[in-house]
């Protein structure tokens, strides 16, 4: 069958490139000769460069993707993945080369180690206390944010961004490469969207002195949240990840995500709202009050119908703020929960049975 070089980064077949990076760089970390000392760690660690060369060199991508590992050498009479004279043979780059080609350097551990109180043996932790194994990972520009409210990533999303303190690019050297971009999911209760609120976050992050000497600094980013901000909205902070010799710091860029509400959700600027009703009051009619972001209460009469399980009332005006037009807002829909009774006597079965049309 071949080797699995997805499986060998612990991704899937449909991985992006700049999830087949951000693999990349935890394994290779984790596995380096310098840094892991274990049996199996160099093969691991050589084995981690053959699936990165293979997954982030399209061409190669394609032909493993169709032909499987034999394809690359033209084995199995698929001549070099049906590319005409396009035959890899299974030659690969030395895997330091690979790691030095990524980092920027051969040992990227050096000035990180240079951290006053830490050491080549020191475990690394984010500040939930998770351990990890890419040293950067915990100071990747970002611990968790001491007072942030970080949740878990989802599937992707379009969204508005902002960035904040731009930096030209002007003057830097060509041969220097930024690290992928640091995200982390802040979640912002709909009340805050509703009126607007500032989030301070503690970020963690590793400076590089004029000595060349390393070490760990805090920072305080704000973030200005606007009434009406949508889910998926991308605040970017340019440049405040960590430093490393001839790196271009990572941006950090926070995603607002909304944090679970008891009584709504969120779709687009309009607020859904479940309304329990007895199956009584659903057929004979009701008064209820409808909560609202505010604390007051909008009555809204149901004497006068029947609610059926796919009713909708709309109440306009008591939404979320839209984003570029923040005076105005989306509206309350209304759908009703409607609670059956567990069980019935015959007599009551009866009665109904008498009363309610066969046909509606």
């Amino acid at each position: 069958m071949g080797k699995d070089y997805y499986k060998i980064l612990g991704l899937s077949k449909g991985a992006t490139d700049e999830e087949i990076k951000k693999a990349y760089r935890k394994m290779a970390l984790k596995y380096h000769p310098d840094k892991n000392k274990s049996a199996g760690a160099e093969e691991k660690f050589k084995e981690i460069a053959e699936a990165y060369e293979i997954l982030s060199d399209k061409k190669k991508r394609d032909i493993y993707d169709k032909y499987g590992e034999e394809g690359l050498s033209g084995r199995g009479g698929v001549g070099g993945g049906g590319t005409g004279n396009t035959t890899f043979h299974n030659t690969f780059r030395d895997p330091q080369e690979i790691f030095k080609n990524f980092f920027g350097t051969n040992n990227p551990f050096e000035s990180f180690y240079n951290i006053p109180g830490m050491s080549n043996s020191s475990p690394f932790f984010n500040e939930d206390g998770m351990d990890t194994d890419d040293p950067f990972a915990s100071l990747g520009g970002l611990g968790s944010g001491l007072g942030a409210n970080f949740g878990p990533r989802t599937a992707p999303f379009r969204s508005q961004s902002f960035n904040v303190g731009s930096h030209s690019t002007g003057g830097k050297k060509k041969d220097k490469v930024q690290d992928p971009a640091v995200e982390h999911d802040l979640y912002v209760s709909l009340d805050d969207i509703n009126k607007g609120v500032t989030k301070r976050m503690k970020i963690s992050r590793r400076v590089v002195a004029g000595d060349g000497t390393a070490k760990k600094e805090e920072k305080v980013l704000t973030i200005n949240v606007k009434p009406g901000w949508k889910s998926g909205t991308k605040i970017t902070f340019q440049r405040e990840g960590d430093q490393a010799p001839n790196k271009i710091p990572a941006d950090i860029v926070f995603i607002i995500r909304d944090k679970p509400h008891d009584q709504f959700k969120r779709e687009g600027p309009d607020l859904k709202y479940s309304c329990k009703i007895s199956l009584k009051e659903a057929l004979c009619g009701v008064l209820v009050d409808i909560p609202t972001l505010s604390g007051d209460k909008i009555p809204l009469n149901l004497a006068t119908e029947v609610i059926r399980p796919n009713t909708v009332k709309r109440i306009p005006g008591y939404g979320l703020p839209l984003s570029k037009e923040p005076n105005k807002k989306g509206d309350i829909l209304v759908t009703f929960d409607i609670q059956f009774p567990e069980k019935l006597s015959q007599n009551t079965k009866d009665l109904l049975h008498d009363l309610l049309p066969n046909k509606t």
